[in-house]
């Protein structure tokens, strides 16, 4: 009885735990970003994205970083997309 007690104590308890969820890191290579101009569009164009916790651009690399909040992530598609939108050109994405 005890054993099967103990078994109830641990499956419940497991299943009121939540699960951690933690934020992702996405880093994209894109051609065409020359100047700092260039930085903080795509800065904000991501910025304003739900989830998105920090955008941050390496011109010297040609490589925009973005954190997302715990929990959520960006579809490539989506980045895709928005860097297409505003006038650039997605050479790779890379998540971790």
């Amino acid at each position: 009885m005890k054993k099967y007690f103990l078994y109830l104590v641990v499956l419940f308890s497991c299943m009121n735990t939540p699960l951690s969820a933690s934020a992702e890191r996405i880093s994209i290579s894109v051609k065409g970003m020359v100047c700092s101009f260039c930085a903080r569009g795509i800065k904000k164009t991501f910025g304003r994205k739900d989830g998105v916790l920090d955008v941050a651009v390496d011109l010297d690399r040609k490589v925009v970083t973005i954190t997302t909040k715990d929990g959520t992530t960006l579809a490539d598609s989506e980045i895709r997309e928005s860097i297409i939108d505003a006038g650039y050109e997605v050479l790779e994405i890379k998540r971790g």
